[in-house]
């Protein structure tokens, strides 16, 4: 299933279609007393970049078909109110899976959970208008392009399902555990190159993607940047081109879907050169982790970290160093 996200993950951040779940998270308490649930707030309209959406009354019976969005309801208190998600939410353990689809939705399934609110990440087919049409309201959210974004999506979940306060909370956590984390990272005297790979036919993130920039927060040079067709956001990258470019970090994104490990990168013609593997600096990620842009970028952001981290003392050890 891997093989149809990279084409959709050069046009946009979807879910990723390997499903590798785990990692931690944060996240504001869900009693009634701490959640600020607003009932009494309704109806109330939710302004998006792609629209605004009015609910007339609390969310009972949510449908999402965007993993993000739905880690998000989650995190916010808001897990009691979905009544399903796509078959790529598969987090957290207690979302109830379905076999609907946010790549090729069907109006007919999804309605016959009877939704009071359908979050999506994208419009595949003019769900919306079809939706619309049943006077089913529908919340777009399409790939956060900064972390601006994801914290606005957080606040429009919380509005529109009646969590206000529980979004704001975790807003604030995110924001400063995310600067925590970069502000203790120690600085490298010289900024160090990477090299993310999306999966073994390596394809790739730019710093202009919500990945990259994740990155540059921590002063990394991307060697996507420079790569043929690296406007898109995700460039396909040559094996002559990566080992050229000898990254001091390469981040693997495709562990689960393409069984991809710092034995199986070391073992490619040419590679056990590159200075990440001389120095063991290929670090395996959590697929979905590095792909979503909900509460777990914090996890994704402390990974960075801890690789930065490792790399600073690895080539402090190396006899090349």
């Amino acid at each position: 299933m891997f093989r149809r996200f990279v084409p959709l993950f050069a046009v946009a951040l979807v879910a990723v279609a390997c499903s590798s779940g785990g990692g931690g998270s944060i996240g504001a308490p869900s009693s009634p007393e701490a959640s600020g649930i607003a009932a009494d707030s309704f109806p109330v309209t939710v302004e998006t970049d792609a629209g605004s959406v009015t609910l007339q009354k609390q969310p009972t019976a949510i449908v999402s078909l965007s993993p993000t969005a739905t880690e998000m309801l989650f995190a916010i208190g808001a897990g009691p109110q979905v009544e399903a998600v796509d078959d790529q939410s598969n987090y957290p353990a207690e979302a109830p899976m379905t076999k609907l689809s946010g790549f090729t939705p069907n109006v007919e399934a999804i309605t016959a959970y009877s939704p009071d609110l359908v979050v999506v990440s994208s419009d595949p087919g003019g769900l919306v208008r079809s939706l619309s049409q049943l006077d089913i309201p529908v919340l777009v959210q399409p790939p956060a392009a900064t972390l601006d974004d994801s914290y606005s999506q957080i606040s429009q979940l919380g509005q529109a399902t009646g969590h206000p306060n529980e979004a704001a909370a975790l807003d604030g956590q995110m924001r400063s555990k995310i600067e925590q984390i970069v502000a203790s990272t120690p600085k490298p005297a010289v900024a160090l190159s990477l090299y993310h790979e999306l999966d073994d036919t390596y394809y790739s993130a730019t710093t202009k993607t919500f990945i990259g920039q994740i990155y540059a927060m921590f002063g990394l040079t991307n060697i996507a940047d420079e790569a043929e067709k690296a406007s898109s956001g995700y460039p396909q990258l040559s094996a002559e081109y990566i080992i050229s470019s000898d990254p001091d970090l390469i981040l693997l994104a495709d562990v689960e879907c393409c069984k991809q490990s710092a034995d199986t990168v070391g073992s490619r013609p040419g590679w056990s050169g590159i200075a990440a593997v001389k120095n063991g600096s290929v670090v395996a990620l959590n697929g979905d982790v590095a792909s979503r842009w909900g509460p777990r970028v914090v996890d994704f952001v402390q990974t960075i970290a801890d690789a930065v981290t490792a790399e600073q003392g690895a080539s402090k050890e190396s006899p090349a160093a």
